[in-house]
């Protein structure tokens, strides 16, 4: 596995001022992975589901903790589905979303 391509996971925090008022900021954590494109099948499926499959990322399982927001080149994606894969791997699947407000929140 050529795991030369970087990423930052995204997990939301949210903090309140003195002021009472919740705001919420991305904390980003790098890590390094395969890029590749989505299968055609993968495609057309999630296209049947109204989903807009665009990349696979493949890292090791331990360095995903349940976020759902991948930031790769500039551009912020969402993950729409996980696969567990054997040598301790884990792909995620990410589509980009319309209004997706830059994975700000």
């Amino acid at each position: 596995m050529d795991r030369s391509d970087v990423i930052f996971l995204l997990t939301p925090v949210r903090t309140q001022d003195s002021l009472g008022v919740w705001t919420v900021q991305n904390t980003e954590r790098q890590v390094f992975c395969e890029v590749s494109s989505v299968s055609q099948s993968e495609w057309f499926e999630g296209g049947r589901n109204g989903l807009n499959p665009e990349l696979r990322f493949r890292l090791f399982r331990y360095d995903y903790q349940g976020e759902d927001t991948v930031k790769y080149q500039g551009e912020y994606y969402t993950i729409y589905r996980t696969y567990i894969d054997r040598n301790e791997l884990i792909d995620l699947y990410v589509e980009k979303r319309k209004g997706s407000n830059n994975g700000q929140g």
